[in-house]
């Protein structure tokens, strides 16, 4: 009898509670691995995945090239007294967006700097602008301008009566009503929307200007030269299109 195993103590393979522990384990597990796969599909969160369409892109922004359920989007947080914001404009996006016309979209947001005095004056002046239909006017405006209101010297000009006055000229010589324009400069509505834009941006982990991102995935140059930073960008858009 002693060489016989007792039918009732001898091993028959994993008891109920460890089989119910494993199903519990695989069962989240599978769960979980499906929040992630979601998120990356959406492109939440960090890492290679871009980030959400709606922080990106809100239903009301501002486009300089609109391309409706186009290929490629481009989105450029900016600051309208940034001297490197002025200087890419005037070497790469004033060009880009000429030649990409009716191809991609291109979408701009506010991003004043602190450090610049006059940013804040500057995108109100843009988005007052837009109350009457002339944002994309308002932005050339601004910056083909830059010199005349946001330089003083060598450094940023803090004058904030004199740069107002030269926004009142554009938008005096864009067609605007400039009574609306100055009581739209004022009001919550446009400080409203360049709140929103600071946040969407903080949100996105923008800390500098400008900073760009095509189709939802953070664009960082490695050229050290307009002309090589034009081409590589450029580059990118033309993989995107499929050319």
């Amino acid at each position: 009898m002693s060489g016989t195993k007792n039918p009732v103590t001898a091993r028959r393979g994993p008891s109920l509670n460890l089989i119910l522990t494993a199903v519990v384990v695989v069962v989240a597990a599978a769960v979980i691995g499906g929040i992630v796969l979601a998120n990356r599909s959406s492109g939440a969160g960090g890492g290679g995945g871009g980030v959400p369409d709606e922080r990106l892109v809100p239903a009301n922004a501002h486009t300089l090239s609109t391309v409706e359920g186009g290929k490629v989007t481009l989105v450029e947080f900016l600051d309208y007294q940034c001297p490197a914001c002025a200087s890419y404009y005037a070497n790469v996006t004033k060009k880009l967006e000429q030649d990409y016309q009716g191809r991609i979209t291109i979408v701009t947001r506010n991003y004043p700097l602190q450090m610049h005095p006059l940013a804040l004056p500057s995108a109100k002046a843009a988005e007052a602008a837009a109350k009457q239909g002339k944002y994309k006017e308002m932005y050339h405006a601004l910056y083909d301008g830059f010199q005349d209101w946001a330089v003083s010297g060598k450094t940023t000009s803090s004058d904030t009566a004199a740069a107002t006055a030269r926004f009142e000229e554009y938008a005096k010589s864009l067609g605007l009503d400039v009574e609306k324009f100055r009581a739209d400069m004022a009001s919550a509505d446009v400080q409203a929307v360049i709140d929103r834009d600071l946040a969407d941006g903080q949100a996105l982990g923008v800390s500098s200007t400008p900073t760009f991102f095509l189709n939802g995935e953070r664009f960082t140059p490695t050229a050290k030269t307009y002309p090589d930073l034009d081409r590589e960008l450029r580059a990118k858009i033309d993989a995107a299109l499929g050319g």
